[in-house]
């Protein structure tokens, strides 16, 4: 379905499917992708900007509200927004900040919204659920006390946000044997818990490959499939690396069985194919690169078997926005004056392009060449995250300011 829903660059608005809300890190699937909706073919407008503190949350959308995650009189605060105005409407603080000197200060993950509900997991592994009215605490774990957990960095901290699939949400704490850690979203109980991994800055995501639904996690010892239900492991593909720094993992492919990660500093990308066997799934490698394609927190987009993301190799090539096989790992295009400190989304044939100036590029998500539609200035400061996207409105996000653009032309 997904290929059908194609953009015309010729008309001035197309009309394709209605869209939804964005209310958790990387969007409704969980990967990026926006679901289609009418826009134009020109640049976006901006409808509101306003001061925002520290930190590299991106912004969830659930109905009339907006949510971030951000620095407040030093505590990591949830913050509950009029997506209309950009009003704040409660603030809830939740942990100390962290503080560092040479990536920033504030929470790092991004709110995940449920229901009447709002998640937040801290740069300290504070894991919190809130009242999505008024902001209020209903349940809260320590997951570094309560799981004798460790964080991916001890000057960086947590990056990851919550998943929540069905009844459960899903986090990695990297304690011994109750690494991944599954709690009824509801009550907050432990559901289950196993493994040994240690975590790094991925956030989860959920798969259904072969037919059989499952959590993907990008710990240190690589990827790791487990079922939803129990945490039964489906499926590992070893990819060990030592730094936190770490994209959330994409599947993809022509039969959506291929699944690949990267990391930063010297570890490279890759790709495995995940296939059925009458002894369960097993991981088959496709490629590897070091240093070529690294991503240090920004995962990138999949469309049509092509991955689409902000790369920084060390020492071989610019900084840059790539086109990538997914199967093949052979780039098909680069576009320098792209920092690696950014995000991507895709909305049908576009890509929302974040850069870490604050720009936000529109560009056309094709493997034949890069194409730049349009560019817009939408907010000063460290821009080192993703925009996000709700029916025609795009949600960007700084260290200082957050704003709301809308790309319907009207």
């Amino acid at each position: 379905m997904r290929r059908l829903l194609t953009l015309s660059l010729a008309l001035v608005l197309t009309p394709i499917l209605l869209a939804a809300d964005w209310p958790n890190y990387r969007g409704p699937a969980h990967d990026g992708t926006a679901p289609a909706a009418t826009v134009s073919s020109g640049a976006p407008k901006i409808l509101w900007k306003i001061p925002m503190g520290a930190g590299f949350s991106s912004i969830a959308v659930a109905g009339e509200r907006a949510y971030c995650f951000a620095d407040v009189n030093d505590k990591e605060t949830c913050l509950a927004l009029d997506r209309a105005t950009g009003k704040g409407l409660w603030a809830t603080p939740i942990d100390k900040t962290i503080h560092d000197r040479s990536g920033g200060n504030g929470p790092r993950s991004t709110p995940t919204v449920d229901g009447d509900r709002v998640y937040v997991l801290g740069a300290y592994a504070k894991l919190a659920c809130m009242n999505a009215a008024d902001g209020k605490i209903l349940w809260s774990h320590d997951l570094l006390k309560e799981f004798n957990g460790s964080l991916p960095s001890k000057g960086w901290g947590s990056a990851a946000s919550p998943l929540i699939q069905g009844e459960f949400l899903f986090a990695c704490t990297g304690g011994s044997n109750q690494s991944l850690v599954a709690f009824n979203k509801t009550t907050g109980n432990v559901v289950w818990k196993t493994e040994s991994d240690q975590p790094t800055h991925a956030s989860p995501v959920p798969a259904t490959i072969h037919e059989i639904p499952q959590i993907i996690f990008f710990t240190k010892k690589g990827l790791v499939s487990v079922t939803p239900d129990a945490g039964k492991v489906l499926w590992r593909f070893p990819f060990p690396f030592q730094t936190a720094t770490a994209a959330s993992p994409v599947v993809g492919g022509k039969e959506g069985d291929i699944v690949y990660c990267s990391a930063a500093y010297k570890v490279g990308a890759a790709a495995c194919k995940i296939e059925k066997t009458p002894a369960g799934l097993t991981a088959k490698p496709l490629w590897r690169q070091e240093n070529t394609l690294q991503q240090h927190w920004s995962s990138a987009v999949h469309k049509d078997g092509y991955l689409y993301g902000l790369y920084k190799p060390d020492g071989l090539g610019p900084e840059s926005l790539r086109c990538i096989d997914i199967e093949t790992g052979k780039i098909k295009w680069l576009q320098k004056g792209f920092s690696w400190r950014g995000g991507t989304t895709l909305l049908g044939d576009r890509l929302i392009v974040q850069n870490n100036n604050g720009d936000l590029a529109v560009v056309q998500a094709v493997p034949d060449a890069y194409k730049e539609l349009s560019r817009t200035h939408a907010v000063d400061g460290q821009a080192w995250t993703m925009a996000t996207i709700a029916d025609t409105q795009i949600f960007a996000r700084s260290t200082s300011q957050a704003a709301c653009l809308d790309l319907s032309g009207r």
